[in-house]
């Protein structure tokens, strides 16, 4: 069940603020993904646990601040507020089971790279931020 769009606000506001567009329908998600096609796209798969407010959205800010190649799309969905758009973009790599918060690095429309929960939780932001950063040099153009 979705939390109150209230609770919520200020956590997708932290992304959104930083340049993600929010994504909030499959639609949404699918036009979006087809503009993925050409260059680097980075989605955030937020959340409102402590991961993603200690760790996960402090990282990919200060990943995006400070690094030099940055993706060329910054995509966001919001996993327990945006049922149907999160289930869309999970579409995209099936194959890997729902965590989040978790970042997917597409390069050309194709999943590179993807940081789970599970390397993210019970670490600071700044090692966060550099797996990023290691990830947009590695793949970007």
């Amino acid at each position: 069940m979705p939390y109150s769009p209230l609770m919520v606000k200020p956590m997708k506001e932290e992304l959104t603020a930083i340049g993600f567009k929010e994504l909030l329908t499959a639609e949404e998600v699918d036009a979006a993904m087809k503009d993925a096609e050409k260059g680097l796209t980075l989605v955030a798969f937020n959340a409102v646990d402590g991961t993603a407010a200690g760790m996960a959205r402090p990282g990919v800010r200060m990943a995006l601040e400070d690094g030099s190649k940055r993706p060329d799309r910054l995509l966001t969905v919001f996993a327990e507020q945006d049922l149907e758009a999160t289930a869309q973009m999970r579409g995209y790599f099936a194959d890997i089971p729902p965590s989040e918060p978790s970042f997917a690095l597409f390069k050309d429309g194709e999943l590179v790279y993807f940081l789970p929960r599970h390397r993210i939780a019970g670490r600071d932001a700044n090692g966060v931020a550099d797996d990023l950063r290691a990830a947009f040099d590695e793949f970007g153009q």
